[in-house]
């Protein structure tokens, strides 16, 4: 079951949804304002790297990828 992060037009809350099924097609609502004007971001993740460090993101310290 993937974890989808959501962004909300209408206030620019970012949240994350998880999703039960591929076909999921309900309407998202913003967590913060209720708003039903919601868009899929892409999202950052984490991972191992060859030397044993965990936790290393592939973003960039502005959220965007690097």
């Amino acid at each position: 079951m993937p974890i989808y992060e959501y962004k909300c037009r209408n206030c620019g809350e970012k949240f994350e949804v998880l999703v039960l099924t591929h076909s999921d097609n309900s309407i998202i609502t913003c967590a913060k304002c209720g708003s039903e004007s919601t868009e899929r971001v892409m999202s950052c993740f984490a991972s191992t790297s060859g030397s044993g460090e965990k936790g290393q993101s592939s973003c960039s310290s502005s959220g965007h990828f690097s």
